[in-house]
């Protein structure tokens, strides 16, 4: 993209978006990049955003900051060896445990001293507090090495998306129409509240207010990478329709005149909360750049408007049905619970997208990111040489 105006220094930002399993996806992209790297300790992305499991793939990077293709294989590594249970109880007397705990509180009106949910991820809190070492974020941030990192969540009393952020003290906090940002020492809470998808997982608690997955309210994901300082960015997306998206495309029929299955419908939610959020505000960063370039430049100077250069890589293949294919690796206690309401067949595979922690699923998503990822070397490499030492 071509700016004629004040040289400004490249200052690039890494937008890590949400999507539960569906985040494997971009371990396959950040493994890629860890071949790409000319300097296998240079950190090239001083800004790191992420929201629900793509804000743990983000924490993961700053922590290892000082030695960054270290930190993206030990989190490819973790990626690979994934299980359900790693995650969420899968086991029978978890699963059945838990969801009597959600019929007992949230349908017989029986009190508890914990908010509860479908499912019990208490296995992640544990995985997370023994896989990262939030030190190294403070150490990476004063050698300069990262400016900032940050993830979003969802504040239940305020209705506000609430971006946490660690990074140098230059850094100011924003105030906008339901999306804030605040400073604060990163901590495994706030990864846990990132993560937590509403009624799957539980609420949790920071400082006074109870927090779910950052996605729901996210109405501009990029726009947290631009207010800590990032003037480029390059958006993980887990979703195909950033890649494969065609306006000319004919409308597709529908193949069965049956009503959709619950699983249907919650997929569909899911993808509302965690795709269109950032599929629109690409688009609209693409309008503003458009906008941008149109205009002179005391104009674009006044208005303190300049481009944001966006590099997008996605999926080249629909996940779901990448899903369909290692359904039966879902562990045995839960495909009861995902029979009934149609995740297991086909037509819900969306939602087994986003709950399907197994190796085979993971590292499926691992291969395509990375294959999709080399197919854009020359624009990846191009980026990345661009945020030098």
């Amino acid at each position: 993209m071509q700016y004629s105006g004040p040289s400004i220094p490249p200052v690039t930002g890494l937008i890590l978006s949400g999507g539960g399993a569906r985040a494997a996806y971009q371990v396959g992209v950040l493994a890629a990049i860890a071949e790409l790297l000319p300097d296998a300790g240079h950190n090239p992305f001083p800004v790191i955003v992420g929201t629900s499991a793509g804000a743990v793939n983000a924490v993961g990077l700053a922590c290892g900051a000082l030695h960054f293709r270290d930190a993206i294989l030990r989190l490819t590594d973790v990626w690979r060896a994934f299980h359900t249970g790693h995650i969420y109880r899968s086991d029978w007397s978890g699963v059945v445990r838990q969801a009597g705990r959600f019929v007992g509180r949230n349908l017989l009106g029986f009190s508890g001293q914990s908010p509860a949910a479908l499912l019990d991820n208490a296995p992640l809190r544990e995985l997370l507090s023994r896989e990262l070492d939030f030190s190294g974020i403070a150490a990476a941030v004063r050698q300069r090495r990262l400016r900032a990192v940050a993830v979003t969540a969802f504040g239940y009393e305020s209705g506000q998306a609430v971006t946490f952020y660690q990074g140098r003290a230059t850094v100011d906090p924003w105030f906008r129409h339901r999306r804030v940002g605040v400073p604060t020492r990163l901590n495994v809470e706030h990864l846990m509240a990132s993560a937590s998808i509403p009624m799957l997982f539980p609420p949790v608690k920071v400082n006074r207010e109870y927090f779910g997955d950052g996605a729901v309210r996210q109405s501009a994901p990029i726009s947290p990478a631009l207010h800590l300082g990032a003037n480029r960015v390059l958006v993980v997306g887990v979703s195909g329709n950033l890649q494969n998206g065609d306006a000319n495309a004919s409308v597709p029929r529908p193949r069965s005149v049956r009503p959709p299955s619950l699983a249907q419908i919650g997929g569909h939610m899911l993808n509302s909360t965690f795709i269109d959020s950032l599929e629109t505000d690409i688009e609209t960063l693409e309008r503003i750049n458009l906008l941008s370039r149109l205009l002179p430049d005391d104009a674009r100077s006044r208005l303190g408007v300049r481009p944001v250069e966006v590099l997008t890589i996605s999926p080249s293949q629909p996940l779901d049905q990448i899903a369909a294919r290692y359904r039966e690796e879902l562990p045995r206690a839960l495909r009861p619970f995902l029979y009934g309401p149609g995740a297991t067949r086909s037509g819900g595979s969306a939602v087994l997208s986003y709950l399907l922690f197994e190796p085979g699923y993971c590292n499926a998503l691992i291969e395509l990111g990375f294959q999709d990822a080399m197919a854009q070397r020359e624009a990846l490499a191009r980026f990345l040489a661009a945020e030098r030492p």
